[in-house]
């Protein structure tokens, strides 16, 4: 309060909020937010054909695709539809996901379809669905659930024809480059499995461990497996390995200041995700918490779960210090290099073994003597071990920076939808569409 003018000041938080609401230059405020000047706004239902549920037969099958709430579901008789469609999932848990279709098809009864009038351009519409999020419409917590009557009340910012194409043309450049980046990773990842199944192995020697000292070629010899490297061996990992299993910390002892716990949730396919147990600690006990203590490169395996099998990690340095929590088991190995142990664990061949041997029950599981018994096959010379493991991890690197490339191209693909479906970012001059604009 300013005592001489007896007026209160105003904050800078109000400012700073006040300058946020003000509208630019060359935008208005509209029911559907602040949009260019040159835009318009219009309800879904104006501009659409139809908005309704799908009506084909799904018990008679047939040649045409059959679309449902989670895409692609079979095949069926009657293609009912034709053309360019949204479709948007009407219920259950995948209420709000979109499709788009086009040719002959045919939808279920619970997927609804948004077919446009002629002269409005469906993918401006598509991506404009995709970036509101349809899953924040949903309502019912026993039934989740999306109507076509409030898909027809939405309110959509609308440019001109030409700028909706450029718009549309922009977002669709991104969508095929992730399409592609997604083959180059599914390629990466058929690769580094086939290799793996040629190295782990032994079918393909690496060239340096192919010969026997006096230049012949080195041969194979009959195993349990079949046919290996005369110079490997069958064995399991209980007899290269030292396992322990976590200790059941109890919770009532977490603290604010500490070690963390490593569960098997936090582990997953190939990596560690720590989520929000990142702020669980273990406080100050008298249990010999040195015996649990996991170490970079350490091989953590969840034994409960659906995935269990699937769900393992090598710890890096980012992962530790960590305590290791019960139902997880900790693998180093005595006799086998650290990095090929990983590609044994991290392969078909483990998980196909945990799918054989898993108890079928509410939460499946895996033993400690069921990872003991796994059998792989070794090279008795650690040199080769490590050239193996070396070239199937720089595969895994190369895939990585594929993936990383993937996650950075999807964020900018959000950022872009978000600038150029408001116009806060116009890809044309407002001069050069005002011509053609139509609402």
């Amino acid at each position: 309060m300013n005592k001489d003018l007896g007026v209160a000041e105003v904050s800078q938080a109000y400012l700073i909020e006040a300058a946020e609401r003000a509208v630019p230059i060359g935008y208005k405020q509209t029911e559907a937010g602040v949009i260019p000047e040159d835009w318009g706004t219009v309800r879904l239902g104006e501009r659409a054909s139809f908005i309704g549920s799908g009506k084909t037969n799904t018990k008679i099958v047939g040649n045409y695709p059959l679309y449902g709430s989670t895409g692609q579901i079979g095949c069926c008789l009657s293609p009912e539809y034709e053309g360019d469609s949204i479709l948007v999932a009407r219920v259950g848990a995948n209420a709000g996901q979109l499709n788009f279709v086009n040719g002959q098809y045919g939808v279920s009864d619970n997927t609804i379809i948004v077919r446009l009038k002629v002269n409005n351009l469906i993918h401006y519409f598509k991506y404009w669905l995709i970036r509101k999020n349809l899953n924040t419409l949903v309502f019912g917590s026993g039934q989740p659930l999306i109507t076509g009557s409030q898909l027809k009340e939405l309110l959509i910012p609308l440019p001109s024809n030409v700028e909706q194409t450029a718009i549309a043309n922009a977002l669709s450049d991104v969508d095929a480059l992730l399409r592609e980046l997604e083959k180059l990773i599914a390629k990466r990842q058929a690769i580094k499995t086939a290799t793996m199944q040629q190295l782990l192995t032994g079918r393909t020697r690496l060239p340096q461990f192919a010969l026997r000292k006096d230049g012949s070629p080195k041969g194979y010899k009959q195993s349990e497996l079949g046919e290996v490297p005369e110079d490997w061996k069958v064995t399991n990992v209980g007899d290269e390995c030292d396992l322990l299993t976590g200790f059941p910390f109890p919770s009532n002892s977490y603290a604010s200041a500490g070690i963390r716990l490593l569960r098997g949730s936090n582990v997953k396919r190939g990596h560690t995700d720590w989520g929000n147990s990142i702020t669980q600690y273990w406080a100050e006990t008298s249990v010999d918490i040195k015996r649990y203590e996991l170490q970079f490169g350490d091989i953590v395996i969840s034994m409960d779960g659906s995935l269990v099998g699937r769900s393992f990690a090598q710890l890096s340095k980012h992962d530790v210090p960590a305590l290791l929590l019960q139902r997880v088991a900790r693998l180093r190995g005595r006799t086998v290099s650290q990095d090929y142990l990983k590609e044994w664990v991290c392969s078909a061949f483990f998980t196909e073994y945990c799918d054989s041997i898993k108890t079928v029950t509410a939460i499946p599981h895996i033993s400690p003597q069921d990872i003991r018994n796994f059998i792989f096959l070794l090279p008795l010379e650690t040199e080769e071990q490590i050239a193996i493991a070396t070239i199937l991890s720089n595969m895994d690197e190369e895939t990585q920076a594929l993936e990383q490339r993937l996650s950075k191209t999807r964020q900018i693909k959000k950022g872009m939808m978000q600038e150029l479906l408001t116009g806060r970012t116009r890809l044309l001059h407002p001069s050069a569409v005002v011509a053609g604009h139509s609402h």
